[in-house]
């Protein structure tokens, strides 16, 4: 059930990036929306560690900044793999993926709190 919510939880969170930019990032549906939030989870899972292991040098220089670069390479590996999903430029892919890591932060920290109440 907890995953459930989150892939709602970032549906919800791409819908309202995908808003905020406009004609950069185009998300056809919130079904579309759906089909995104579940594959980036799995390429958050199983690609993005590998990612990691193999520019750790390059993070370490960067002081952890190169991790922005490997969120946007995953939303560009996502643009490619699902129709209804495009970005415009690495750039586009790059604001989307801090627009949708901020309004995620958000979203849950208002979970918790609702939790919290209950």
């Amino acid at each position: 059930m907890k995953f459930i919510i989150e892939i709602l939880v970032s549906t919800l969170a791409i819908v309202v990036a995908s808003y905020l930019l406009g004609s950069g990032v185009k998300v056809d549906s919130f079904t579309t929306a759906l089909i995104l939030a579940a594959v980036l989870a799995f390429l958050n899972a199983v690609v993005k560690p590998l990612m990691i292991i193999f520019t750790i040098p390059v993070t370490l220089v960067t002081f952890g900044l190169f991790l922005l670069v490997i969120n946007t390479v995953i939303i560009l590996i996502a643009d490619r793999l699902i129709d209804g999903f495009s970005t415009k430029s690495f750039w586009w892919a790059f604001l989307f993926s801090v627009i949708l890591s901020l309004v995620t932060s958000v979203l849950n920290r208002l979970k918790k709190k609702a939790e919290q109440r209950d």
